[in-house]
């Protein structure tokens, strides 16, 4: 097993004083199968008023807290320790054929299946059209194993599009990401899960960390230095496979899982809602350091 120690830390600098603010945090990693977070905690100034601790929909760790004085700067720091079984990687060639997962998805009603479901639906952030549709043909073949053409997706989205954080914003729609091929994380497992869905398969986004200090002779992980997303796909006999299209990687243990939804709007990292404020100064900053193996 490998012992992480991580720390996000987030503030917001106000060119206006906030007399009030609601806010929701999804920082703390949950718990999988191959992951157990053993420590977590939120330090947030000024001290809020109301504080409280929810699992939402999926499962999520969230912490809801409110801010009820002037206040000039917030600073909220997640600090955590989280054990990562490794894993091998999947045997791609093994998987059934893709077209043979959507048609047992669509008929299952085991509680997986069920729960499968929803992630075969548009979200807010990813609408399927003809675009994300052509895009998938291109991997998915007839009778290609499921796991074969994600990969193959995964690549392509890695070779084809930019690594370049000032080109999109949270904001910036899926289509213009498509036209113009650049954007980060977030908008690379955007595209991955839209051309995913049109071909009738179940892929949800997933957010959380990498390890930003690497071993001697490993390269560096694009997007360490931030909250990271990848995306995840079901394959029946094999639950859910996590893909990073910005590395062209399977995590098997260098990725810390925080929480997973449709899209990244479910899992946001810190959302809510600001009286005043003026025009905001943001500062981020992640460490995700192994400190036993």
């Amino acid at each position: 097993m490998i012992r992480y120690r991580v720390t996000h830390a987030t503030e917001y600098r106000y060119t206006a004083s906030v007399p009030q603010c609601q806010n929701e945090a999804h920082l703390l990693p949950r718990a999988t199968p191959r992951q157990k977070c053993e420590h977590g905690q939120l330090r947030i100034e000024p001290l809020p008023a109301v504080s409280q601790d929810r699992e939402d929909f999926f499962g999520n760790r969230v912490t809801y807290f409110t801010i009820q004085e002037p206040h000039a700067s917030l600073s909220v720091t997640a600090r955590s320790e989280v054990l990562i079984i490794p894993a091998a990687p999947p045997q791609l060639q093994a998987s059934p054929a893709w077209e043979e997962v959507r048609h047992s998805v669509s008929k299952d009603t085991s509680r997986a299946g069920i729960e499968a479901r929803q992630f075969l639906l548009d979200s807010p952030l990813v609408h399927s059209n003809t675009e994300l549709a052509a895009y998938a043909a291109t991997s998915f073949v007839p009778n290609r194993p499921l796991l074969e053409a994600v990969a193959d997706l995964v690549q392509r989205i890695y070779q084809e599009f930019t690594y370049e954080p000032e080109a999109t914003t949270v904001s910036t729609p899926l289509n213009e990401v498509i036209d113009h091929r650049q954007g980060v994380c977030q908008d690379f497992a955007h595209v991955a899960i839209g051309c995913l869905r049109t071909q009738g398969i179940a892929a949800r986004y997933v957010s959380g960390y990498l390890e930003t200090a690497v071993p001697d002779g490993q390269p560096q992980l694009m997007g360490a230095a931030a909250s990271h997303a990848w995306v995840s796909v079901y394959c029946p006999g094999q639950n859910w496979i996590d893909f990073d299209p910005t590395n062209n990687s399977i995590p098997t243990d260098q990725h810390i899982t925080v929480a997973w939804g449709r899209d990244y709007s479910d899992v946001t990292p810190l959302k809510g809602v600001v009286v005043g404020g003026g025009s905001p100064i943001l500062d981020v900053a992640v460490t995700a350091e192994r400190i036993s193996s």
